[in-house]
């Protein structure tokens, strides 16, 4: 007599626990770019990050200052050299090629909203929003109308103009945000890719230090741009005279 056959039980589905989901490491070449991509993130660009929000942190002490800074920025020996090989090409690749993982990239916060996923969705969408307000922003201040290397007199004045727009205000402060968390979260991705935060007890304690670095940042960068629009520095002149920048110039030099 035949038996009735009951179909046999699925294997349980694996269980999921709620967290950063593991860091990978890309295929083939892909590494290897990858790598570059994270390195440069760091050194130079993170390194140019820090020096242009404080060297734009001079606005607090007024034109002149400002002015000072930027002569002094532009004396610098093969400062054209330098632009070029430590600021412009390494953006323009980690830029570029952080679109190019952006359009590749899958992410899954509909099916899974865990902290791992927000953050990595957090991280494209802040990369693209930086490199768009990084372009146009060097296009506007380096490229176009007067230029600073020749007339340092003039930054505060180019600046407080294109601020002098309340659109634009708003894209520096959303461009500051989205720039200052890049960044920090950057920098705990790079721990943790290089090697150097294993273990999540140490990737969460660098976590907490890169985010309050962030905020530092961003407290500094939003800083600058009230300088920019206070009520203090209404009154800028197009060019400050150079005798004033000379004043404020740092000692040696011409």
């Amino acid at each position: 007599m035949a038996t009735a056959q009951h179909p046999a039980t699925p294997p349980a589905a694996p269980k999921l626990r709620r967290g950063v989901q593991p860091l990978r490491v890309g295929q083939g070449y892909s590494f290897l770019w990858r790598k570059l991509h994270s390195l440069m993130g760091i050194i130079p660009i993170g390194a140019f990050l820090l020096e242009h929000l404080l060297s734009n942190f001079e606005a607090l002490k007024g034109p002149a200052a400002y002015a000072a800074q930027v002569k002094f920025l532009n004396g610098l020996p093969l400062v054209r050299v330098l632009e070029w090989t430590f600021i412009f090409l390494p953006i323009l690749y980690h830029g570029l090629y952080g679109v190019y993982i952006w359009l590749r990239g899958q992410s899954n916060v509909v099916y899974y909203p865990w902290a791992g996923n927000w953050l990595y969705v957090s991280q494209r969408w802040t990369g693209i929003l930086a490199f768009a307000y990084i372009v146009q922003h060097v296009l506007r201040q380096r490229f176009m109308g007067v230029s600073l290397p020749e007339h340092p007199g003039a930054a505060f004045w180019k600046v407080q103009q294109e601020l002098s727009n309340p659109w634009m205000v708003a894209v520096y402060i959303i461009a500051m945000i989205a720039i200052c968390w890049h960044f920090a979260y950057g920098i705990w991705l790079f721990a943790a890719k290089w090697g150097i935060t294993p273990g999540a007890v140490a990737r969460k304690r660098f976590g907490y230090a890169c985010a309050a670095f962030g905020f530092i940042l961003l407290v500094m960068g939003l800083a600058s741009i009230w300088a920019f629009i206070s009520p203090k520095y209404q009154n800028t002149p197009d060019i400050v005279p150079t005798a004033v920048v000379q004043m404020h110039t740092p000692s040696g030099l011409s």
